[in-house]
C-alpha cells in the first residue's frame, strides 16, 4: 500500500500550527512531518522521502545567530534544503531566512513602522502571474528582506516592498500568511508576546482584523490554491517523475 507524500514543515514554537494550509495540502493528499529546531528537534538530511519543505513563521528573528534552533535552520537550509532542489516554501521568519541564507539582508524598516494585520500587496512586472491581482494578505511583521541578487521580485507592498520572490524555481519566500485562520488571528492578537505589538505604528486593532478576515481570507485562500496548483505541487511532481 503506497504511503501519502509527505510535506516538512519548520515550525518555531509550540503553539505553531500550519492552519489553513496544513488543511488544503491534507485535503489534497498530504501528511505534514512537522519538526520544531527551536525546542530540540533535528531536521533530515535526506529529503528524499518529501514532496516539499515549508518553513513556517515565528516570534524569532533570521538574524538571531544566538539561537541555536534558528542557526540550525539557516545552516541546513543552505547546505541541505537548497542544494537539494526540493520545493521550498518560506513563510514570514521562513522567508527573511531563505533571503538571508541567499545573501540578502534582513532587519526592520529602521522608523519603528510594522506591517499587522490585513494589507494589501501588489505584483510586481515580473510577479503578474505569481500573484494574478492586488489581493489583501494577513501580515504580522516587523522585520523584513531584501531581494537576494538572483531571486526574482514578485510582490510589494505600500510598506514594505519584499512581499515574496522566487529562486530557481524552486524557492518561494512570502512574507504575509496565506494559511491564517480567524483562530489564528485571535490568538496572535492577544497572546502575552502578541498583544503588546498592537500598539506599534502599521498594525490593526484586534477588531478591525476579525472584521477583515471574512472579507479577505477567500482571495487569500484563492491565491494559496493558485500558487500550490501552478508552483509549488507541479514542481514536486515533476521532481518525483
Amino acid at each position: 500500500m503506497k504511503s501519502h507524500p509527505q510535506i516538512l514543515t519548520v515550525v518555531h514554537q509550540e503553539t505553531s500550527t500550519p492552519g489553513f494550509l496544513g488543511r488544503n495540502l491534507s485535503r489534497r493528499g498530504y501528511t505534514l512531518d512537522q519538526h520544531c529546531p527551536c525546542l530540540g528537534d533535528d531536521l533530515p538530511q535526506n529529503l528524499s522521502e518529501y514532496a516539499g519543505v515549508i518553513v513556517f513563521g515565528g516570534p524569532q528573528s533570521a538574524t538571531d545567530d544566538d539561537v541555536p534552533g534558528i542557526r540550525a535552520e539557516l545552516d541546513w537550509l543552505e547546505t541541505t534544503a537548497l542544494p537539494s532542489k526540493i520545493p521550498l516554501l518560506g513563510i514570514c521568519l521562513g522567508a527573511q531566512q531563505l533571503a538571508r541564507v541567499l545573501g540578502g539582508k534582513v532587519g526592520p524598516r529602521g522608523d519603528g513602522i510594522v506591517e499587522i494585520g490585513y494589507w494589501p500587496v501588489s505584483p510586481t512586472a515580473q510577479g503578474s502571474a505569481f500573484l494574478p491581482q492586488r489581493t489583501a494578505f494577513y501580515q504580522w511583521h516587523s522585520e523584513t528582506f531584501e531581494i537576494p541578487s538572483g531571486a526574482i521580485h514578485l510582490a510589494e507592498s505600500d510598506s514594505f516592498s519584499g512581499q515574496a520572490f522566487s529562486y530557481a524555481d524552486h524557492a518561494f519566500g512570502i512574507e504575509f500568511h496565506p494559511e491564517i485562520t480567524r483562530d489564528m488571528v485571535n490568538h496572535w492578537c492577544t497572546s502575552e508576546r502578541g498583544s503588546p505589538k498592537l500598539k506599534l505604528r502599521g498594525a490593526q486593532p484586534h477588531d478591525e482584523q476579525l472584521a477583515s478576515h471574512p472579507e479577505c481570507a477567500g482571495d487569500a485562500r484563492g491565491w494559496l490554491d493558485h500558487f500550490l496548483d501552478n508552483y509549488f505541487l507541479p514542481f514536486s511532481a515533476a521532481k518525483a517523475q
